[in-house]
């Protein structure tokens, strides 16, 4: 087996263990089976991660960053601001509808991050993430476009994140794809409207 430096060789370890979550679940989800599906021994495994909450601190922030990527790459300013960030939220619903194993996977860490004793700080890491991820991206969006907003940062972020967390759960149970577009537009809108630009 090539060597592979240590950052590479746990990316491409979170990487099969949220395969392996996704299809077999996280209760279920072994260290075993997570080497087993990157192709590397168990010892590799112990290598990389010390325990299971550095694995799964690993996946979560990982599972964050594939969906953060997609939304930045699409902010890119455009004529209007609602068609900003409508192209936002777009990318955002295109990452969920193709990958809902993954969005699934998510709720599922929270909810086994808060029974199983001692991981529960985890759970308040993910959301943190989220608020975080929201935070930059708005101030990005804010010093790129020059806005103004009616509410702090910190407000916008934390409201972005449980919109799109309901939103999300939401979809992955009830489905209904033909309702999307005009939630979208609904959700842009109100957003847009805590937003000026700052001319």
């Amino acid at each position: 087996m090539a060597r592979m430096p240590s950052a590479e060789r746990r990316r491409q370890l979170t990487e099969a263990a949220i395969r392996a979550m996704a299809r077999d679940g996280v209760a279920r989800t072994t260290t075993r089976s997570i080497a087993a599906e990157a192709g590397v021994s168990l010892s590799v495994f112990h290598y990389c991660f010390d325990s299971k909450q550095a694995l799964v601190e690993s996946v979560i922030t990982t599972l964050t960053d594939h969906s953060v990527t997609v939304v930045k790459e699409a902010l890119k300013p455009r004529d209007t601001l609602v068609d900003t960030v409508r192209a936002g939220f777009q990318a955002y619903w295109d990452h969920v509808r193709a990958h809902p194993d993954e969005h699934m996977l998510t709720y599922e860490l929270t909810q086994y991050a808060l029974r199983e004793p001692g991981f529960e700080h985890l759970a308040r890491r993910q959301y943190e993430l989220y608020v975080d991820a929201y935070a930059d991206l708005i101030d990005e969006l804010r010093t790129g476009m020059h806005l103004r907003l009616q509410v702090p940062v910190s407000v916008l972020a934390r409201y972005l994140a449980a919109m799109t967390d309901g939103l999300t759960l939401n979809y992955l149970v009830l489905g209904d794809e033909s309702a999307w577009t005009d939630i979208l537009d609904t959700v842009t809108a109100h957003v847009a409207g805590l937003v000026h630009d700052g001319a």
